[in-house]
């Protein structure tokens, strides 16, 4: 006995090193039975490293991250939890503290699938033991080598697939919890005018996300005046959609504390000189204000595309540029001038970033090929959707699907749009 007090390595050679070879800790205290095993491995086929160990004492120092297998023999292992079992549990002996004994290999070698050896008496104790937490027992009596090499197979793969399905629940659960988080950071328009309708489409350029480094949002102040912001900030990781759903609640913050225009801008972009992670990150952005009669915007741009402008009767117009300022986080004490707006009656105002835009032209779609769809690209397919009856979110869908149409594939930057149409009672 005193020969298996530590791990050691069998006697007799169970296969030849190979990299496919089955890692196996036997926990078994009878020289006789240890040598039973062996032999019978050795003649199943199956390429095992075992190493044996007589109690759990041992097994605590045996057991690696390689360990892929551990056979326990209830009946002569030593397996004497650290406090032993209180007299108080009902039931209390042998099989007890071997059971005890069986849950503390259970938790060392969490990682490693657990076969379990016993006596032709302890049937009981096997289905206990499988109950506790092991793949499968056998009955050393009635054990040979293939049934005892079948057994480590099929709990070696249980234990994977477990593992497996273990791992996709908490990825499905991690992707749930940031799913609703992400939803959670999308903005809420604040909107109290029946004569206002609002739409918007949100998409951004990573596999998998619901956020990018796009931003939009609408409040509606005490005056009545309805503010509109969407920005882009440059680049496309999750540093970059923190950021701008952080610029979306500042602005937001600014809005409804009364700033508004340049003095917001400028705040903005102090906001964003302590926020980004490198000086190199900026953001374009464009900001309008309408008036409280409906008739009227003042525009701001921060190095973005300006707006489209949808009339009445179904035209669609890029707003003439005007004056604009850099994007944010470029130069330090920029001013950004104000474009003043007249939208007539029945106007719709789409802000987008440049997203939907900057999508090649495929040979034979119309224009040069590869050159990119651009502002004017988007007019034509706006007029084209307009007249094809396209209007509020199926108009931005249409855009979007021509984009990608033209494009030959999928858009691979962030895309937002956002859509504020006017129908006057």
């Amino acid at each position: 006995m005193s020969t298996l007090s530590r791990p050691h390595r069998p006697s007799l050679p169970v296969a030849p090193p190979g990299e496919d070879a089955v890692e196996l800790l036997l926990i078994d205290g009878d020289p006789a039975d240890v040598f039973l095993v062996e032999r019978m491995l050795a003649e199943s086929g199956l390429e095992v490293r075992m190493t044996v160990a007589a109690g759990l004492a041992a097994a605590r120092r045996a057991v690696t991250a390689r360990t892929q297998c551990v056979v326990v023999d209830l009946t002569t292992s030593d397996l004497s939890p650290p406090a032993a079992v209180p007299d108080t549990v009902p039931d209390a002996g042998p099989s007890a503290s071997r059971l005890a004994g069986l849950r503390e290999v259970l938790a060392l070698a969490r990682h490693a699938a657990v076969v379990v050896l016993t006596g032709g008496g302890d049937a009981r104790l096997g289905v206990q033991a499988v109950a506790a937490g092991a793949a499968d027992y056998l009955v050393k009596s009635e054990v040979d080598g293939p049934l005892l090499a079948r057994a480590v197979r099929y709990a070696i793969e249980r234990k994977r697939a477990e593992e497996t399905e273990r791992r996709l629940v908490e990825a499905r659960i991690l992707g749930d919890e940031n799913a609703r988080l992400e939803r959670g950071l999308l903005p809420v328009p604040i909107i109290d005018d029946p004569a206002l309708a609002h739409h918007t489409r949100y998409r951004p350029g990573r596999r998998r996300a619901l956020l990018g480094g796009d931003f939009h949002d609408t409040v509606q102040t005490a005056d009545g005046t309805v503010h509109l912001v969407i920005g882009d900030v440059s680049g496309h990781g999750p540093d970059e959609a923190a950021l701008g759903v952080r610029l979306r609640m500042a602005w937001r913050t600014l809005v409804l504390a009364g700033h508004t225009g340049a003095d917001l801008l400028a705040t903005l972009d102090t906001v964003l000189g302590h926020e980004r992670r490198s000086d190199e990150i900026f953001t374009t952005l464009c900001t309008a204000a309408i008036a409280p009669s409906r008739r009227t915007a003042r525009l701001y741009l921060a190095g973005h595309p300006a707006p489209l402008l949808l009339d009445a009767a179904g035209g669609v117009a890029a707003l003439p540029p005007g004056p604009h300022g850099p994007a944010l986080g470029l130069l330090p004490g920029a001013d950004w001038p104000a474009t003043d707006i007249d939208l007539g009656e029945g106007w719709g105002l789409m802000l987008y970033t440049d997203g939907i835009i900057e999508g090649r032209v495929r040979a034979g779609a119309g224009g040069r090929p590869g050159e990119r769809l651009g502002t004017d690209g988007l007019v034509r397919l706006a007029r084209a959707a307009r007249g094809r009856g396209a209007d509020g979110r199926a108009l931005i869908d249409a855009l979007v699907a021509g984009a990608e149409e033209l494009n030959g594939d999928v858009l691979t930057d962030d895309v937002a749009v956002l859509l504020l149409r006017h129908a006057p009672a």
